[in-house]
């Protein structure tokens, strides 16, 4: 069964007692404004409350919220991204993958700059084989439809770029956290990991016909199932504070339109995506590596080439990775 797009009304509902902040909003007024009946607003109150939002009173006396929700409605991110090329954002309470949908829609002619954004992932999806965990309201899960006028060999680079949009959205809400950009798609702190990129796309030999960009971020989580313990971490847990969902998502959009609209207008664009990541890197140079490719090997990195693949110097020369897990030794 498809999963169900976030019913627009609750986004509506949370903008209304927003800008009522400080007094409480009757029924009638929230049913009037939006055009439904008031037992209709009781049970989109009621439905917000399920999903964590803290709402104080009832129908009779009327609703206040108890404090704005970090939730990653369209209504709340909409206004922070005006400008950008993320006009249509499509959120969900709980949906398999936002990569998968976002393919879908995009196969479907959904048109560039749309979001998709879930509170809870039941199959988030890394790279390979791996499994994303997705907790409720606590990561950001996040895929973007883009349709590059580029050739399918740019897709790395793209990967790269938004890295950096990552990178770039972390240090924007606390500049005390420098995250580790590890090749191609993780970024870690102290060394375990809070990011993955999984960028997936549709293509003939020499044009791409779209790609997305999923990027799943722990944000608020503060622990983790077991076997992932020792290899992940949260901006919370490496920050020690609480961070705002909505801040950060909104960052990121804004980070990654600029990244992408350089890639795309920008001359010598390419170059300085690979300059920054590699600056932001303890992987790309210099560190001693296992690449989980063709069988293993073992070698020392010695920078990107042009593509954005890893080189690896090895006791039999140098060695270009394609699509190799890297481990440090």
């Amino acid at each position: 069964m498809p999963a169900q797009k976030t019913d627009a009304r609750l986004g509506r509902i949370v903008g209304l007692l927003m800008d009522h902040a400080t007094v409480v909003v009757s029924g009638t007024k929230i049913a009037d404004e939006i055009g439904i009946s008031r037992s209709e607003v009781w049970r989109l109150v009621q439905q917000l409350r399920s999903l964590g939002v803290e709402i104080d009173g009832h129908a009779a006396t009327g609703y206040q919220l108890r404090k704005v929700p970090d939730l990653l409605l369209a209504d709340v991110l909409m206004p922070l991204v005006k400008g950008t090329l993320f006009s249509q954002i499509h959120h969900y309470y709980k949906i398999g993958s936002t990569n998968l949908a976002a393919m879908e829609a995009a196969a479907e002619g959904a048109p560039e700059g749309s979001v998709f954004l879930a509170e809870e992932q039941t199959a988030g999806r890394g790279r390979g084989a791996n499994r994303w965990h997705s907790a409720r309201s606590t990561g950001i899960y996040c895929s973007v439809v883009l349709r590059p006028n580029l050739p399918p060999s740019e897709a790395l680079i793209l990967s790269l770029a938004a890295g950096l949009a990552v990178h770039t959205a972390v240090q924007q809400v606390d500049g005390r956290l420098s995250p580790d950009l590890k090749w191609p798609n993780d970024l870690l702190l102290e060394s375990k990991k809070f990011c993955g990129i999984l960028t997936e796309m549709n293509a003939e030999a020499t044009r791409v016909r779209h790609i997305v960009v999923g990027i799943g971020i722990n944000v608020n989580q503060q622990k983790f199932p077991e076997d992932l313990r020792d290899t992940a971490t949260s901006l919370r847990l490496a920050s020690g504070h609480e961070w705002s969902r909505v801040d950060l998502a909104a960052a990121l959009l804004k980070s990654l339109d600029r990244e992408y609209r350089d890639l795309l207008n920008r001359p010598n664009a390419s170059e300085s995506v690979l300059r920054r990541f590699a600056e932001h890197s303890s992987y790309v140079r210099g560190r001693a590596v296992h690449i989980e490719e063709n069988g293993g090997f073992d070698g020392v990195t010695e920078g990107l080439d042009a593509r954005g693949f890893l080189q690896v110097r090895t006791a039999h020369g140098l060695r270009t990775v394609l699509s190799g897990t890297v481990r440090p030794k």
